[in-house]
């Protein structure tokens, strides 16, 4: 069984996707600000630790709860935040925020993971569409968009320099996905898929993706979006 850590486990995809390696019997460190949804489910197989990635110092706990792991098979960048607001209207503490945790946050928390994944484990970091250059862009997502198209060149930079060591990194960019983050960013919008059925996708491509790709952006939609 492998060891996994994902980040941003609290709702939405994050949330499934632990469920789904669990049942599989996975071993699985689930990150994020609130704990309290992954320990309701009781899963022996889980440790869920209280951590802000915007919060380097957090970051120590995330090394002793790895301790007593041999190595990391699976590490997703899944954790994020989603700003809807105009431009101009965005001060530069949300605009720095949306970074802190899309960026800077996937940063750490690789580089803390790193140290103890095997040759052939597998960076997966979650991107999307508005990331990719030349997609649909919409505004008020400045912030938001722009930050996940770092994390592409990101996952693209890594991966070439850890070519000849391992592990493999890869990102996919997801076109709407039904997540309480979305709906609390576009109050109305009905996204075209549903979290469980994303979170299915990353669990499969995060066990096996590496065997064919690396440093490779995937766009993951089915509409605009």
């Amino acid at each position: 069984m492998a060891n996994i850590v994902i980040s941003g486990t609290s709702r939405g995809i994050g949330f499934e996707l632990v469920k789904l390696f669990a049942q599989q019997g996975h071993h699985v460190l689930a990150l994020s600000r609130n704990e309290q949804t992954i320990n309701a489910l009781r899963l022996p197989n889980v440790n869920a630790l209280s951590i802000d990635l915007a919060d380097y110092k957090a970051y120590v706990k995330v090394t002793q709860a790895l301790n007593n792991w041999g190595q990391v098979d699976v590490l997703i960048n899944n954790a994020g935040s989603l700003l809807n607001k105009p431009f101009l209207e965005t001060t530069a503490q949300e605009f720095e925020w949306v970074y802190r945790v899309n960026v800077f946050g996937v940063a750490q928390l690789t580089k803390t993971v790193l140290p103890k994944m095997a040759k052939n484990g597998h960076v997966v970091t979650i991107s999307s569409m508005g990331g990719v250059q030349g997609s649909m862009k919409f505004a008020g997502l400045s912030a938001y968009s722009s930050s996940k198209g770092a994390v592409i060149t990101l996952t693209e930079l890594w991966a070439e320099e850890y070519k000849e060591t391992g592990p493999s990194f890869n990102v996919l960019a997801l076109g709407a996905v039904q997540t309480e983050m979305l709906a609390e960013a576009f109050p109305g919008y009905e996204a075209p898929v549903t979290a469980i059925e994303m979170a299915s996708y990353i669990h499969d491509f995060a066990l096996n993706g590496h065997k064919l790709f690396n440093g490779k952006l995937l766009q993951v939609s089915s509409s605009t979006p």
